[in-house]
């Protein structure tokens, strides 16, 4: 008779789409988060902490071309009542809260924002379903400089986490210059918004793709269609020569300096009042920024910046790393955009019925701890404890008592808690845990009132460098009376 199987044990694995964060990473991703807060907090904006799940219908359109019904979001249906996601952004969120508590906060009201996100698409390399975004917003605000308080913070939160002028740039447009320019070129009609809307959105994604098909590839996009190295055609926009030309002059209008660019743009825009006060406002954004000393070797006027997401209504910017890292196949490419935003006037009006003006900017936390890690710029203490090892298991309390004389010096220690009988087994513990020091006592140590401290890393170092003879020296190990221990352990750590 076959025997009964036992209940499936279920996988070990982490569902697609998904990762896990360990120690190190974590540590690198709250120090860099500390170290941008600061900037904002020293801008006046407020933290603030949504519920990860909203509302459907609070939510709103969720993603980019996304029409379906909940496409793009994790949703479900609570028995009988609404529809609940779990959050994709987190200005949707904002959105909520500031029609929600619109008479008890302070107008305009600043706030930032860190956390998970979570967007129910197709995974891929480096493409996550959850992933980490870092916010501030302005609602409240009609006022341009709220625009560039945004941009100068954002360079200043860059160089604080560590990339330096010279390796970023922080580049603004203004999607109503970019209506300006469809009215000009006849694919946006003032009195029918949804007239061209199709043509209207090919080209506003070839001109975001500039920076990877190049000049001839969006003229192709926005003309009869493009054909990639594959052989597949991609149907274009339908522009017509005439057409083409002016929304090509805009994504070339970027001159050697903010004035020449905007003079080039009120140029090309001369046929359109929106397109006109998209110019006069990067003007004021321009002016405001070079009176607080971001020039355009930190911010920029740039016309190829578009942002996909279409609630956006003025102002637009993009910070972009400009060094150059080795891609998969050893090819040298720019690192690219880190984060982005713009002014979004309408999503408030959603729930209130009332036009409330917003503008903020998200930063890809991931993708910029990629970057600090590709230039060595990593600023968290990813060290592990000290390690106090256990040499006789009925003196377990004076170990214990080590530790927490090192932790009540603000030194982090723990104590070996494995099965003791192998001494090589609890250094090879220490490394894995990144250990800077162990702590060794046995019982001729305990009986002469002393302490062996171990540096483990300069230990590693004379290992794989120093002769035999100086290995045996071993200069990486010290005796030190008890009472000493805090003393040199802290010079070890380069605290004393």
């Amino acid at each position: 008779m076959a025997k009964d199987k036992g209940p499936r044990r279920p996988r070990a694995e982490t569902p697609k789409g998904f990762r896990d964060y360990f120690g190190a990473e974590v540590s690198e991703r709250k120090a860099m988060l500390d170290t941008i807060a600061e900037v904002y907090h020293r801008y006046g904006f407020d933290p603030l902490e949504t519920s990860a799940v909203e509302t459907v219908e609070a939510l709103g359109k969720f993603l980019p071309d996304v029409d379906r019904p909940n496409e793009g979001v994790f949703a479900w249906q609570e028995e009988d009542q609404d529809w609940l996601a779990l959050r994709y952004d987190l200005t949707a969120p904002l959105a909520r809260v500031a029609a929600q508590y619109r008479n008890d906060l302070p107008a305009p009201y600043r706030r930032f924002a860190m956390g998970p996100v979570w967007r129910n698409e197709k995974p891929g390399p480096g493409r996550f379903r959850q992933f980490y975004q870092c916010d501030a917003d302005t609602v409240g605000s009609g006022s341009v400089a709220a625009d560039a308080e945004i941009c100068a913070m954002l360079a200043d939160a860059l160089e604080a986490v560590g990339i330096p002028r010279g390796d970023y740039v922080v580049k603004v447009n203004n999607r109503k210059v970019l209506n300006g320019v469809m009215e000009v070129a006849g694919v946006l009609d003032p009195a029918d918004p949804e007239k061209f809307a199709h043509e209207r959105g090919i080209v506003l994604r070839a001109i975001d793709k500039f920076d990877k098909f190049g000049d001839a590839g969006v003229r192709a996009l926005i003309g009869a269609g493009r054909m990639d190295e594959s052989g597949d055609f991609t149907k274009g926009a339908g522009l017509s020569d005439e057409q083409a030309d002016t929304v090509m002059g805009f994504m070339n209008a970027r001159a050697a300096n903010n004035e020449g660019t905007i003079l080039k743009l009120m140029t090309l825009v001369s046929g359109s009042a929106v397109g006109q006060e998209g110019v006069h406002e990067l003007q004021s954004i321009a002016d405001l920024l070079a009176a607080q000393g971001y020039g355009p070797d930190r911010i920029v006027i740039d016309p190829s910046v578009v942002r996909g997401l279409g609630y956006y209504t003025g102002p637009v910017y993009e910070a972009e790393l400009t060094f150059e890292i080795l891609d998969e196949k050893g090819r040298k490419r720019q690192f690219g955009s880190v984060a982005g935003g713009g002014r979004y006037d309408d999503l408030v009006k959603r729930f209130t019925g009332q036009s409330v003006p917003a503008t903020g900017v998200s930063i890809g936390v991931d993708r910029l701890l990629a970057a600090l890690r590709a230039k060595g710029r990593i600023a968290a203490d990813t060290r592990g404890p000290v390690v106090v090892t256990v040499m006789d298991r009925d003196r377990m309390a004076d170990y214990q008592a080590m530790a927490t004389e090192l932790r009540r010096a603000g030194i982090r220690a723990e104590v070996y808690l494995g099965n003791p009988k192998n001494f090589g087994n609890q250094l090879k513990y220490a490394d894995k845990r990144n250990s800077p020091v162990a702590i060794i006592q046995g019982g001729d140590e305990a009986a002469r009132g002393v302490v062996q401290v171990k540096d483990l890393f300069l230990g590693a170092r004379i290992a794989a460098e120093a002769s035999h003879e100086e290995w045996k020296a071993q200069p990486a190990q010290t005796e030190v009376a008890r009472d000493a221990l805090v003393t040199e352990v802290r010079r070890i750590l380069g605290q004393g």
